[in-house]
């Protein structure tokens, strides 16, 4: 786990690895040190005695957002920091490395919370290998020489099958993680849900799609979107998909392409998802009804191991729904809040997921970036409606 997030930077230039083109996308160095950082505050320190950490200073430039940890270094100028060098970052990796196999071979199979918290530290690590690349696409394809990340990931083809929708009778179904293998906090407790009959989409929305509706005037027609959702538009200038680049470019990993239609549009923020929804006389699902569907197909798709980093085309599967696995990140219509009777975990780890919970919306599924082994149909990532540098789609749903 530890060696696949060096080898994702494995591509880049060592100038590629102290870049931060917003406040949102962290550097890739700094990626590498505050997943060290993790494994060291709330592993070595408190369970290897004598530990003595790598520098004094690095608890505090490479915490996220543990206030109950330290003061944590302002997250809009992590790009600004010169020093350590990525050298001095590799050596705290595998400073904290070493450490950690002497802990491991000093308490393995003595000390459950030490267990649990090295597997949430090493899924914690998961989430930001997916962030390296949905950073480092920000970066690259804000660039104007759009330069790739890597030349030579797979390229797929074919044609999208014909939109249609799969119906879910009414139902009181069971929503939550079961209790079996790991999930987050947040994805707890399991409890029951009435869902009135509903039906979803049998793909993802496609580039061609989501091009009527540009053409159609969507993005200057009011009556398509939230309030906020228009204020966004209007004043960040949005006129399309992130990377689009004149409606016949995109800017991929791989570095610019010709728009291929067929795909799965990427790169919407939730506003630009509702409103799309709204345009093709649907609405977005909920996360309650995505799970619903999710749990009864195998946990399939496009992930990154693929080595596409880019949503592909339909497959046309013997599932019922197609695509609700990796390619893209999937918008649903629920706030992102507590499950009843949510409790977050005990101490400083309590502000993982807990304190979120606020002003986001709930995404589903994974995406093209996303480990393979990471997601689950519980599984609930969120964001801001605005944000849209995740690799962030649309599925439609109806009313029965």
């Amino acid at each position: 786990m530890r060696a696949y997030s060096e080898s994702l930077c494995e591509p880049l230039a060592v100038e590629d690895y102290g870049v931060q083109p917003m406040a949102d996308a962290s550097p890739p160095k700094w990626h590498l040190a505050h997943t060290s950082w993790f494994f060291d505050t709330f592993l070595l320190k408190p369970y290897l005695p004598d530990y003595r950490p790598f520098h004094p200073q690095f608890e505090y430039l490479f915490n996220s957002y543990y206030n109950g940890v330290s003061q944590p270094f302002p997250r809009s100028q992590r790009g600004r920091l010169s020093r350590p060098t990525v050298a001095e970052v590799m050596d705290y990796r595998a400073w904290v490395d070493e450490a950690m196999a002497a802990l491991l071979e000093r308490d393995s199979g003595r000390a459950p919370e030490l267990e649990r918290r090295l597997e949430l530290g090493l899924h914690h690590e998961q989430q930001h290998q997916e962030l390296i690349l949905t950073d480092l696409k920000f970066n690259l394809g804000n660039n104007p020489l759009h330069p790739p990340y890597r030349t030579d990931l797979v390229r797929t083809v074919g044609s999208a099958p014909p939109l249609d929708f799969v119906t879910f009778p009414a139902g009181e179904v069971q929503i939550g993680a079961t209790g079996d293998g790991f999930y987050f906090d947040n994805e707890a407790p399991r409890h029951r849900v009435l869902l009135p009959g509903y039906a979803l989409a049998n793909r993802l929305v496609t580039n061609a799609e989501y091009a009527e509706f540009v053409r159609a005037g969507g993005y200057e027609d009011a009556r398509l979107w939230l309030s906020d959702g228009w204020s966004w538009m209007r004043e960040a200038g949005v006129t399309g998909p992130l990377y689009w680049r004149e409606m016949d470019q995109e800017y991929l990993l791989g570095g610019l392409a010709p728009l291929d239609r067929e795909v799965p549009v990427v790169h919407v923020s939730y506003y630009e998802a509702d409103a799309y929804a709204r345009w093709a006389g649907c609405r977005l699902p909920t996360e309650q009804e995505w799970e619903h569907a999710a749990t009864a197909q195998s946990c399939h798709g496009n992930f990154a191991a693929d080595q596409v980093l880019h949503p592909r085309v339909a497959q046309g599967t013997q599932a019922p729904v197609d695509q609700l696995y990796g390619d893209v990140w999937e918008w649903t219509a629920s706030p992102y809040v507590p499950y009843p009777g949510y409790r977050p975990l005990a101490g400083t780890l309590g502000e993982y997921n807990g304190k979120f919970m606020s002003n986001q919306l709930v995404l589903r599924g994974g995406s093209c970036a996303t480990p393979d082994d990471h997601v689950r149909s519980s599984y609930r990532n969120f964001f801001y409606p605005p944000d849209r540098w995740q690799f962030s789609g649309i599925r439609l749903a109806r009313d029965l």
